[in-house]
């Protein structure tokens, strides 16, 4: 695969607030969803507001690969699905680029295919742990050959006469869980996942909105889905809504800098995703939602944030399900508020694009903030000045980058990205909105 040159990138102290009414990139997750439901289903699937960033892209190309048709028409894309089980064997390797979600997502699909495929990914995400959806999918009668450490590439010889999975997920993972119920849909039975506290829900969502027979019941804390495998699923319209992971980063900016308004449309607000609103609402901030609606069986509406003076904050670990891509941005709000904030629970983050738990800190250091790591719990001491002027080293990792050039927004002195080449992945044209609202970020 070939590497792309670096990127490097400068955020200097805003000078004046941020403003504008804007709308970020659809969804990441239900966009990669939405390709595989598409090529899974009978008939033909319009998707408009899909994210056309790289992460979704190598998404696309993995379907067409199985034998899916998709193309774009105008702004919406058109997928003319091959029907649960009638996929392809791809003609070559499955390239997800740097995207763990599509990868694991894709592993459930393959795990019930009778044929043989190899996913690989970028140096990123061939470092990135696999056997968290390979110890699940075995059962499906799958089998596969891993790198030292379950890394990709991976090797999915798919079963033959695939059985449904019964799966307790040792720790709370959307992935897995959507992993475990694509891989039940090529299968007799009924597939059932427990979760042991509620994980985002776009898969369920979803697979009722193409017409699976799917139920989900409240166990404890957490809930058990269960999934009547080989259905027909028919072809249906999906309308992506912006990505609220996407969302935390020019809305954080508002909060931060002095005297901004800002208002972004169409975002997403399923409330498995919006753990984010709620800690910033709990730290002071003026965060207001209008026009809620219900589209595709997703909630969403428009955000309205003004700048807030925050206060700290004690983040419980059962939130992390609901904001697990969104701990960078928090701590760079956490870096301005008043007291210390811990967040706690944050295993999960040591297995993203990069450990983001060490990378986050690190972070915050470069500006010249006092945090601390204890266990998996991150500490973070607000300060009212931030003196700024360091380098972050963002190893490849879209969230970290995006998260840095919001920090240099009010540090003191300019913070230096060493690489931006990757928000390409998640959010394109992200430099470009950021300075449509007024943010300082130049090329270094």
């Amino acid at each position: 695969m070939e590497s792309q040159p670096a990127k490097p990138l400068t955020a200097g102290r805003s000078t004046a607030p941020l403003s504008g009414e804007i709308a970020v990139p659809g969804d990441k997750s239900i966009s990669h969803r939405a390709l595989m439901f598409g090529a899974l289903a009978v008939g033909q699937t319009r998707i408009t507001g899909l994210l056309q960033g790289e992460d979704v892209l190598r998404t696309a190309a993995a379907m067409r690969a199985l034998g899916a048709e998709i193309r774009k028409d105008g702004e919406s894309w058109i997928v003319a699905g091959r029907g649960i089980g009638a996929l392809t064997a791809p003609d070559d390797v499955l390239d997800m680029g740097n995207s763990g979600t599509a990868a694991r997502l894709l592993a459930g699909i393959l795990a019930t295919h009778d044929f043989y495929s190899v996913m690989t990914g970028d140096a990123s995400l061939r470092t990135r742990p696999m056997k968290r959806v390979i110890e699940p999918l075995k059962m499906s009668g799958a089998t596969f050959t891993a790198r030292a450490g379950d890394r990709l590439p991976l090797t999915i010889q798919g079963a033959r006469d695939a059985l449904p999975i019964s799966y307790r997920l040792p720790v709370a993972s959307a992935q897995v869980k959507s992993a475990v119920l694509l891989a039940g849909l090529n299968a007799r039975g009924i597939t059932e996942v427990e979760e042991p506290e509620p994980t985002r829900d776009h898969s369920e969502n979803m697979l009722r909105h193409f017409g699976a027979e799917l139920t989900v019941s409240q166990q404890g804390k957490g809930r058990v889905i269960r999934l009547t495998g080989q259905p027909e699923l028919r072809g249906a319209d999906v309308a992506v809504p912006g990505d609220p992971s996407s969302a935390a980063f020019p809305l954080v900016a508002g909060l931060l800098v002095p005297g901004s308004r800002l208002t972004i449309r169409n975002v997403g607000l399923n409330p498995l995703r919006t753990g984010l609103f709620d800690t910033l609402r709990e730290m002071g901030a003026d965060l207001t939602i209008r026009n809620a609606r219900t589209q595709g069986g997703e909630l969403l509406g428009d955000v309205i944030v003004e700048h807030t003076a925050l206060n700290a904050v004690d983040v419980p670990p059962e939130r992390a399900p609901s904001m697990i891509d969104e701990y960078l941005i928090l701590a760079v709000a956490c870096a301005t508020a008043r007291g210390t904030s811990r967040l706690r629970g944050l295993a999960e983050l040591r297995v993203k694009e990069s450990d983001r738990l060490a990378a986050t800190a690190a972070m915050l250091r470069a500006g010249g903030v006092r945090v601390e790591i204890e266990g998996d719990d991150l500490i973070v001491h607000g300060a009212a000045r931030i003196p700024g002027g360091g380098l972050v080293q963002t190893h490849m990792d879209h969230r970290l980058a995006m998260s840095a050039l919001v920090f240099g927004q009010i540090t003191e002195a300019e913070m230096r990205v060493d690489d931006a080449t990757f928000i390409d992945t998640s959010f394109p044209g992200f430099v470009t909105l950021m300075h449509q609202l007024g943010a300082r970020i130049t090329a270094s």
